[in-house]
């Protein structure tokens, strides 16, 4: 089992930025890769930044690409994702993610097997 827990989010001004963190505690010693996804009211889950965990090589959604950057810290098995030039459209529940396994999709959800309980990001136009 892998327990994930999410924090730093917040309400911002469009433009700011903001810093979430994931610590993940339990069997962290396999994990895959890490990664954030969000939920927007009305609309569906969506990917939004990965990283593998052993080499480091990330990944990003193109609508956050060049403002979002994910970073790893293996030493304490937590995850960040460091959000700039925020946008009213990234208001959402923002979650952090565990994929045990290489096989699947990095963008894809269902590919992941554990989830943290979400923080909200709030950007206020």
């Amino acid at each position: 089992q892998v327990q994930l827990v999410e924090s730093g989010g917040g309400l911002v001004q469009a433009g700011g930025s903001l810093r979430l963190s994931c610590a993940a505690s339990g069997r962290t010693l396999t994990t895959y890769a890490m990664g954030w996804f969000r939920h927007a009211p009305g609309k569906e889950r969506e990917f939004v930044a990965a990283i593998n965990w052993s080499g480091g090589k990330t990944y990003y959604a193109d609508s956050v690409k060049g403002r979002f950057t994910i970073s790893r810290d293996k030493a304490t098995n937590t995850v960040y994702l460091q959000m700039n030039s925020l946008k009213s459209e990234d208001t959402a529940v923002y979650y952090c993610a565990d994929k045990r396994f290489p096989a699947g999709l990095l963008d894809r959800s269902v590919n992941y097997d554990y989830w943290g309980q979400g923080t909200q990001v709030t950007v206020s136009s």
